[in-house]
């Protein structure tokens, strides 16, 4: 693309850019309780000096991205997050690649990307101190100190260095001190802290020290801008990501050369700025990615070719034909990316659609000319306002390229989706409703029509692709429906077989069941927006024992009445704010609430002689385990508070308990005849220590409310299902709609229990203290990730037992829950949104990015349970049922099955059966493993060529195991079927 830069004159030789990582507006603004200013000097350049506002930032309000915005001009996608201390995804340009020479102080997490993406980067000079210095135990300020410490022996050594005073001389350099003290901080210790606060004052001091020494090695010749800035907020309890105003809305406050002076007005001010008693002074907000081209302009370098930011006059100090030479450089500039989109467009779609304000009598060529012709006539004001609206029209115009396939994508996803529900719904009905497929089959000629007309379609819609060269992704977007919908059409009898069912029962009944559970689905998605919808199920949860047969109200009235109160009990938590501060008091108490109510089940457990002495002892060896993590949080979370740092030996015993204590479960897996519910306390208690040294306040006791609330309603579905019970190895019935229904209840209950899954940073960095306090953002996401999914191993193990205890094979209530996850998924899909608040917009995706990673979750939390507690042999229900079975009608699975039960089975057993039943399976997950492994390396190595690549195997690896796990449940149902028919044959001769 050509580039494009202000004709004029450059105001300035130099440009200094002060970035306070995670500095928030009002914090730098407001007056202190003693109605005192934390920033005299920056305030004083608001008085006296330049010009001051608001830099709203978009999402992700992280490092990386709003570093990029800062620098570069141009918003990363907010899938940035996943990168956000990550090298250059893609090279780009920025103010620091046009500049002459650009020397950087600072993190070595933000200066190598622009290092790395400059055409020559030995123009790109960085200035870092080691990663250990981010330490979140102690205060962070040294940071700061330490750039500063830096700038000042640059000049130093200037003097001394004639080839280095000779570079600082230079026209079009840039000077960029990243402040990071203020973000350790905030995340150490919060924004409200003395240490936040203090780290202000220090930066403020900083700033007019750096002034000085710059002013004074120049001779004060009054050719240097200065611009302070932050690439982000944060919260009130020290995170930040996601799209709350707190993390939105950064200083921006410019001086010196080029920059305008305060002008005596209240323009600007709102309620936000009110309390900061500056409204004495216009406030002239930006948006984060105007300020590249502000720094190009003031400097006299090429603007960004990616660059959407538009210059703000209001900054300029310059006559009316500076202004409009700038504006209309900087509007050619976006033209630029807006022709090239244009014409890439126009060259390759197959029914062009040209965007309509800037086609026909609207072309860019008139616009530029008249805009042009203005400017000659000295009709400046005109000519900056017609710059300006093809600004405007520019962007518009590529945001309509960017979203110019919208519809055809949302048309395809849509259908793979619904496609999807029904192709698993289907195979639900046809595998585990029917049970009897050779009824519903088609014949050859008409599977082999449907399948004609399959391939045309797909091939057409290639063809499009093809001509069109769409990504390579699009190709996956347009096979699975095609697929889904025609493995629908071969076998919609099943469909119409089940409707068939459904009148036989009562049309007026199926049809209420159907509804009452669309209405509980759609109470789980409003759920998302709405915490206090689960405080309201759980109460209406509560009441379910009201419904129960009488027989079975009064002979298991303890039990019910324990449902009724865990249910009340942890319907509390979705009412409590997300936004907690640490308490240690609270972790204590919910381990000691713990610790009793599992001393009494197990206690019950010895009672009624369910255990042996040997699981007795390793569960209360599991209690002391709970008890030292206690200790340990109690004497961190101590030390940590007196600033005394992490201690040592307490960091080394935290690892060496959550990785002993975590892996227990999944190596000491038991014996096949032991009892259940031991079996389920063990794996409970394997979790805590984990929860415990994760905990800051009241997620701990959450957990211990929702393994009750769990393991209570499983006892409660097999007191249900005991009276009800008929046949071993039985149909899917509708009411086990109902167990589906709670599942998923509670998987939305394990996301949204302690805090909103959904924001990026609704989870404290506190929790990881205990493990760590450097600055390591994929450790300390790793840990926050499991903090979030303990409960689920919980309730996948759970499920499982359900599985066997109501007499269903164990992926039968796995497969009902994938058959209806994606409805939330749609309604999601649909709520995803590019306007409004950063807010809504980041929440919105969020939202859709769990319900679209949930089906991999029930994938694995099926994998889970299997491996936790499949090797369970459970006591039958009803033991008339054995007497009536036939004698000696075993298939060879029955027989293997009853082997293992006697002899017990090896981890490396199970796994060598597994691989021999189903070899598409391993093989599938072991390519999606070597996928997202070789994905990551390209991520860590900057190739994001080889990255993407690995990520698209990752998904059609994906897809290829989910096939072949829905195929190899298909065909072993089937032989088994095929071999019980010839056992029976066998026995009737």
């Amino acid at each position: 693309m050509k580039q494009h830069k202000s004709p004029v004159e450059a105001p300035a030789d130099r440009l200094v850019l002060f970035v306070g990582d995670g500095l928030r507006a009002d914090k730098l603004f407001e007056l202190d309780e003693n109605q005192q200013t934390r920033a005299p000097y920056l305030r004083n350049v608001i008085q006296h000096g330049g010009t001051w506002g608001v830099s709203h930032t978009r999402v992700p309000t992280e490092s990386r991205p709003g570093h990029v915005a800062i620098i570069a001009g141009f918003y990363e996608d907010v899938s940035a997050v996943t990168t956000g201390w990550s090298m250059n995804p893609v090279n780009f340009d920025s103010v620091f690649n046009q500049s002459q020479h650009t020397w950087s102080f600072g993190s070595p997490d933000i200066l190598p990307m622009f290092q790395h993406g400059a055409s020559d980067p030995s123009r790109v000079e960085t200035f870092m101190y080691p990663h250990e210095y981010e330490d979140f135990s102690g205060e962070a300020s040294r940071l700061d100190v330490w750039v500063f410490d830096h700038v000042k022996a640059l000049f130093e050594q200037a003097a001394v260095d004639p080839v280095l005073n000779a570079k600082l001389r230079q026209k079009k350099i840039v000077f960029f001190l990243h402040l990071l003290g203020l973000d350790t901080n905030g995340h150490g210790f919060r924004p409200m802290s003395k240490e936040y606060l203090d780290n202000i004052k220090l930066v403020d001091r900083g700033v007019e020290e750096m002034v000085q020494l710059i002013e004074n090695f120049y001779d004060n010749d009054g050719k240097t801008s200065y611009v302070f800035t932050a690439d982000h907020g944060m919260n009130n309890r020290g995170g930040h990501g996601d799209g709350h105003p707190d993390n939105t809305r950064t200083p921006i406050v410019a001086w010196g050369a080029g920059v305008r002076k305060p002008i005596r007005s209240n323009l600007g001010h709102d309620e936000f700025s009110a309390p900061w008693g500056l409204d004495n002074v216009q406030r002239d907000d930006i948006r984060q990615a105007d300020i590249a081209p502000l720094m190009a302009h003031l400097v006299g370098i090429d603007f960004p070719v990616n660059s959407v930011g538009e210059l703000p006059l209001s900054y300029l100090d310059a006559d009316e034909m500076t202004k409009a030479e700038a504006a209309f450089s900087n509007a050619r500039q976006i033209l630029e990316q807006y022709q090239v989109k244009h014409d890439e467009k126009e060259q390759l779609e197959l029914f062009f659609r040209p965007f309509s304000q800037l086609s026909g009598a609207n072309n860019p060529i008139l616009l530029v000319s008249e805009i042009q012709s203005l400017i000659d006539d000295h009709q400046y004001t005109l000519a900056e306002q017609k710059s300006r609206q093809l600004m405007a029209h520019c962007l518009e115009g590529l945001r309509y390229f960017q979203t110019y396939d919208w519809f055809f994508l949302r048309s395809i996803v849509t259908a793979g989706y619904v496609g999807w529900c029904v192709f698993c719904l289907e195979f639900v009905i046809r595998s585990f409703v029917l049970r009897d497929s050779s009824r519903t089959n088609l014949s050859i000629k008409s599977c082999l029509t449907i399948d004609f007309f399959s391939v045309v379609i797909l091939g057409g819609l290639y063809t499009m692709l093809w001509i069109q060269r769409m990504p390579r992704m699009y190709y996956a977007y347009v096979l699975f429906p095609v697929y889904f919908w025609n493995q629908i059409l071969r076998n919609y009898r099943s469909l119409f077989e089940a409707l068939r069912l459904g009148i036989q029962n009562g049309i007026v009944r199926s049809v209420a069941v159907v509804i009452a559970a669309l209405v509980f689905l759609e109470a789980l998605v409003l759920s998302f927006f709405y915490r206090e919808i689960l405080t309201a199920i759980f109460v209406v949860l509560s009441a379910w024992p009201l419904t129960m047969p009488l027989r079975v109200r009064s002979e298991n009235k303890l039990l019910l009445a324990g449902w009724f109160v865990s249910c009340l009990c942890t319907s509390v938590f979705t009412l409590l704010p997300v936004e907690k501060g640490e308490d240690i008091s609270m972790v204590l108490l919910g381990g000691s609430v713990g610790i009793l109510a599992s001393v009494f089940a197990l206690w019950k457990l010895k009672q009624s002689n369910r255990i042996s002495k040997s699981q007795s002892a390793t569960m209360i060896v599991q209690l002391l385990i709970i008890v030292a993590s206690l200790f340990f949080v109690w004497s961190t979370s101590t030390s940590l508070q007196k600033r005394e740092g992490l201690p040592v030996f307490n960091q080394v015993a935290s690892w060496i308990i959550i990785s002993v204590s975590s892996i227990f479960p999944f190596i000491y897996r038991g014996k096949s005849y032991d009892d259940y519910l031991a079996r389920l306390l063990t794996i409970c208690f394997a979790f805590a220590p984990l929860m415990t040294l994760l905990s800051i306040s009241y997620e701990l006791l959450f957990y211990v409310c929702f393994c009750s609330t769990v393991l209570i309603w499983l006892e409660v579905e097999r007191t249900l299902y005991k009276g009800t019970r008929s046949t071993a190895n039985r149909s899917l019935k509708a009411s086990d709609g109902r167990a589906v229904l709670i599942f998923l209840f509670f998987i939305d209950v394990a996301f949204f229990g302690t805090g909103n899954v959904a924001s990026l940073s609704s989870f404290s960095l506190e929790s990881v203290y205990r493990f760590t306090t450097m600055f390591d953002p994929f450790l300390m996401g790793t840990l926050l990730i499991i903090k979030v999914l303990i409960p689920f191993f919980v309730a996948s193990s759970v499920l499982g037992i359900l599985s066997s205890s109501i007499d269903l094979q164990p992926f039968t209530l796995f497969l009902a829950v994938m058959s209806i996850t994606d409805i939330q998924t749609i309604n999601f899909f649909f709520f995803v949104t590019d306007y409004g608040s950063w807010l809504e917009i980041g929440t919105s995706i969020s939202h859709f990015c769990i319900a679209e990673l949930f089906i991999i979750f029930t994938m694995i939390l099926f994998l889970l349970s299997r491996l936790l507690v499949g090797h369970l042999v459970l006591p039958k229900l009803n033991k008339r049922i054995n007497q009536m079975r036939p004698k000696n009608i075993y298939t060879k699975e029955d027989i293997e099955r009853m082997r293992i039960a006697m002899e017990g089975e090896t981890a490396l057993d199970r796994i060598k059966r597994k691989a021999k039943e189903e070899p598409l399976v391993p093989a599938g997950v072991a390519l999606t493993t070597f996928a997202l492994v070789a994905a990551t390396v390209g991520v860590k190595t900057g190739n994001r060529a080889y990255a993407n690549n690995m990520f698209r195997l990752r998904v059609a690896a994906q897809g290829f195991t989910v096939l072949a796990m829905v195929g190899g449940s298909i065909y072993y149902q089937h032989k088994k079927e095929q071999e019980l028919k010839q056992q029976q044959q066998q026995q009737q001769e």
